[in-house]
């Protein structure tokens, strides 16, 4: 992600939004502004690839904006690419505690019947009525696809599918996923079962943002169980494109093949979902065009930074005359290269601001514009507490307040 202080030339567009609202002192630049944009940068973005697929998605992993789509809240069935949550609650539940990387996890009768070798789809080997560390298994479930992986491993956190479902669904919920609902740990199809190419892009940014270690475990390329020979990771992208480190594969005859890829060039992040493609080289190859052209035409840019003053505002009845301002958290952008210096961003605070304040206060808000459309907004917050001046200061400035308002 390439970071960058909005320039003066920026600041000095900001207006007032509406009558009675007033701006806060322009902020100064903290950075060199970017360098000049290059001739095919100020052409027109071609449009994505064409994708062959019932969905797909490409999002910017910073900002978790769709740059392009089709069919992105579509219902589809996520197959394999279950995992990925999965692996989520698994990862959730060591970081609370409930979970050790060394845990003894049975390979139930169960497990196998439903997920081993005899159901024609793709496990990882562990022997049945047999325990293996719970890291292991994770690896198995990962890198194999294992369906009989992730039963078991969904038995051992939960004590069932259907219980550990439940909690699968909760932490969808968490992270945002509000079109999709699990039944079941490992992706085969079931009704109910289901989710959307947003949605799967959102998990798989949720894994690299909150687990960046059992995300590291998507880039191993193979993995050997017991006598088994080592079995190859089906993202075959991680073999062809050394910035590719993920995500997941999946397939069964309902869903198609799918595929939840991610790469990392310099600071930028992206991460694509195609779902029901036609053949495993065919959503490999959707998957890379999507990441090429995504990281060609688009970046993402840090206007304003946590915690750093943005502006400064005048208060009344304070210990302090003046407050700072900012954004509690990072104000992100992702947008065309080369349309940087066309952001006009804006500032609406009150005319008045009268204290006490606590510090990460809301007082406004900031707004920034590209031809005239939204492209990113966040609150204003006071960046320290300011508490009430004694008994005559606040006296006096009531009077100046009144004397100013006639």
């Amino acid at each position: 992600m390439k970071v960058h202080a909005v320039r003066v030339a920026l600041f000095a567009a900001v207006s007032v939004a509406t009558l009675g609202l007033a701006f806060a002192q322009d902020p100064a630049p903290t950075a060199a502004a970017p360098a000049p944009a290059a001739l095919s940068e100020q052409l027109p973005v071609p449009d994505a690839p064409a994708i062959i697929g019932t969905a797909w998605a490409l999002m910017d992993y910073a900002t978790g904006q769709v740059l392009a789509g089709d069919n992105v809240d579509e219902r589809v069935e996520p197959a394999s690419i279950t995992k990925v949550m999965t692996s989520y609650v698994i990862a959730a539940e060591m970081k609370a505690g409930k979970l050790q990387a060394d845990d003894d996890v049975m390979m139930s009768v169960n497990a196998w019947r439903s997920g081993g070798a005899g159901t024609d789809g793709s496990y990882s080997g562990f022997e049945v009525n047999k325990t293996a560390k719970l890291i292991e298994m994770v690896k198995g479930m990962v890198v194999q696809s294992g369906n009989d992986a992730a039963i078991a491993l969904a038995e051992h956190v939960a004590g069932s599918e259907d219980a550990f479902a439940a909690l699968m669904n909760a932490y969808a919920a968490r992270i945002g996923m509000e079109n999709t609902h699990f039944v079941n740990s490992h992706g085969l199809s079931a009704p109910e079962h289901y989710s959307t190419a947003r949605d799967l892009a959102l998990l798989g940014r949720a894994l690299a943002r909150d687990f960046p270690d059992h995300y590291a475990y998507n880039s191993i390329k193979e993995f050997k169980v017991g006598r088994m020979d080592a079995q190859l990771n089906r993202n075959v992208l991680l073999w062809r494109d050394q910035s590719v480190d993920g995500i997941k594969t999946g397939h069964h005859s309902g869903a198609g093949y799918c595929l939840m890829a991610s790469a990392k060039r310099g600071d930028q992040r992206l991460i694509s979902v195609v779902m029901g493609s036609t053949s495993e080289s065919q959503r490999a190859t959707d998957s890379q065009a999507l990441l090429n052209w995504g990281f060609r035409f688009f970046e993402t840019h840090e206007l304003y930074a946590a915690g750093e003053p943005v502006a400064t505002q005048k208060i009344w009845k304070g210990q302090a005359n003046e407050i700072g301002l900012g954004v509690a958290q990072p104000l992100l952008v992702s947008m065309q290269r080369g349309q940087y210096a066309k952001l006009q961003p804006s500032m609406d605070v009150p005319r008045t601001l009268v204290a006490p304040l606590e510090r990460g206060q809301a007082v406004g808000m900031v707004r920034v514009m590209l031809d005239g459309k939204l492209v990113a907004e966040a609150p204003l917050v006071a960046l320290e507490e300011v508490p009430e001046a004694g008994f005559f200061k606040r006296l006096w400035h009531e009077l100046l307040m009144w004397w100013q308002s006639v």
